[in-house]
């Protein structure tokens, strides 16, 4: 079994050195959609499926749905800083230890779903709205001490949705 491939199941992220408009728009359209993806995906699964880690050590289905949500929400936050300071510093999050709090194993994933849902809209309401020059933008991230352009950064979160609806289609 190769924990990498399981682990990465559409390969890390590789960040073009130029975004063009087009690559954006890409980005942008697969946010968009995403959270009514994720909904298809896991409306039908069954409590016991929720609960399955989608890889051996992994999280469960459940979990990855609320990291979703609470992931996104920082990196929408992470977009309003950067176009309303110069280029701030963010604060990272743990996100294993955020998964194993009580509400990641036993709230509905409804809560998230819905949440991705109202989220994803302001999110891609904003990112529309965004000059070129707004994408160009950095915050530095307190973890990698490096700096991420809005441009990136959406890339990233883009990468992010079809990385995990990899997970629990795979799982």
């Amino acid at each position: 079994m190769d924990i990498e491939r399981l682990k990465y199941p559409i390969g890390k992220f590789d960040c073009p050195s130029n975004i063009s408009q087009a690559t954006l728009e890409a980005w942008i359209s697969i946010l968009e959609h995403f959270p009514n993806r994720l909904i298809r995906l896991v409306e039908n699964l069954s409590e016991a499926q929720l609960n399955t880690p989608y890889r051996p050590e992994g999280w469960t289905v459940k979990q990855v749905v609320h990291h979703l949500y609470d992931s996104h929400h920082n990196s929408y936050t992470r977009f309003k800083w950067t176009l309303t300071e110069d280029t701030p510093l963010i604060k990272a999050y743990n996100e294993a230890d955020w998964a194993k709090l009580f509400d990641y194993s036993t709230a509905p994933i409804d809560l998230s779903l819905q949440g991705l849902v109202a989220l994803h809209v302001k999110l891609v309401f904003l990112l529309k709205g965004m000059s070129s020059d707004d994408f160009t933008k950095e915050f530095i991230h307190s973890d990698k001490r490096e700096k991420v352009s809005l441009a990136d950064n959406t890339g990233i979160y883009a990468w992010h949705c079809n990385h995990h609806y990899a997970h629990i289609e795979g799982g």
